[in-house]
């Protein structure tokens, strides 16, 4: 299957779907042939990136894709890799660490990026994201930190996750790259990035969006919303999908050209991710499930 794909810098691009992997290690299977059978079925759906983290699994997650990759070597090449650094959590490789903290240090970058191409078992990242704002960050040093990753060739490109617009144009202010991608929460959940011109602002940057758990972790169906949930229900049935597909279909259809990064470990529902490109909706539709999101009609 062809998919859309995102250019986000020169020669680097990304399917407009990623797959999550962030959950990875709460898998019951955490095998190299598993995992292999995820990335192939993300493949027949022409999902070509995936979405990491240093901290996803303890601190295992970047390993056990990299054993998988080892086990197939061919597969690297297929696939855009996305991973994050700078969250410092007291587990795995950081069990010394006194409090959780954020961490965005060119020493901590560096070293970051160093295990991350270790346990990938690759010699370079596709994108890199500074994983959440740092109140300590020294926007000079981090900046000049990637610069200096994607200079060596060591990154392909460089980006943040939950940044603000305040935030990001301070550290953008102090590079000679662009930053190319913002991964922020966006979901019927989440709709706040529509209205408070978070996203607006990506755009304007000439940034790509990311929506991290555009079903909200499948809280989304759990209730906390049921007028939501009933009118989700009731439009899925009527367009012959499941709410999951629809959920995700109502980001793709933005003009902003939103990449959901769909997360979980069943076979049979990264199989369907797909799913959600083959639901049409219109402006009407969009603006259905946005009033029910946001719990009142617009103004």
């Amino acid at each position: 299957m062809e998919m859309e794909r995102i250019e986000i810098a020169d020669r680097v691009t990304l399917s407009r779907m990623a797959y999550g992997m962030w959950r990875v290690a709460d898998d019951d299977d955490t095998g190299p042939a598993h995992i292999r059978a995820k990335l192939e079925a993300c493949l027949a759906q022409g999902i070509t990136t995936l979405d990491l983290a240093d901290i996803y699994g303890g601190y295992t997650a970047e390993s056990l894709l990299g054993a998988a990759l080892k086990a197939a070597p061919g597969l690297r090449d297929r696939f855009e890799i996305v991973t994050k650094c700078g969250i410092v959590a007291p587990m795995g490789r950081h069990g010394s660490a006194r409090v959780k903290h954020y961490d965005t240090s060119a020493r901590h970058i560096a070293a970051s990026v160093d295990a991350s191409l270790r346990d990938l078992g690759i010699d370079r990242i596709d994108l890199l994201l500074i994983h959440r704002p740092d109140p300590m960050m020294d926007a000079g040093e981090t900046g000049r930190a990637l610069d200096d990753l994607v200079e060596s060739g060591k990154v392909r490109a460089v980006g943040v996750s939950n940044f603000h617009r305040d935030e990001t144009e301070l550290l953008q202010d102090a590079m000679r790259q662009r930053l190319r991608v913002n991964q922020i929460e966006i979901s019927l959940a989440a709709p706040e990035p529509f209205a408070n011109g978070e996203l607006s602002f990506i755009q304007r940057q000439g940034m790509a969006p990311m929506a991290w758990s555009p079903l909200a972790g499948g809280a989304l169906f759990a209730g906390a919303q049921p007028e939501l949930v009933e009118v989700m229900r009731d439009m899925a049935a009527a367009k012959g999908c499941e709410m999951a597909a629809l959920a995700i279909a109502w980001l793709l259809a933005h003009p902003a050209r939103i990449m959901p990064v769909i997360g979980t470990n069943r076979l049979s529902r990264i199989a369907a991710m797909s799913e959600a490109f083959r639901v049409d909706l219109d402006r009407e539709d969009w603006f259905i499930l946005y009033q029910a999101a946001l719990g009142h009609e617009v103004p």
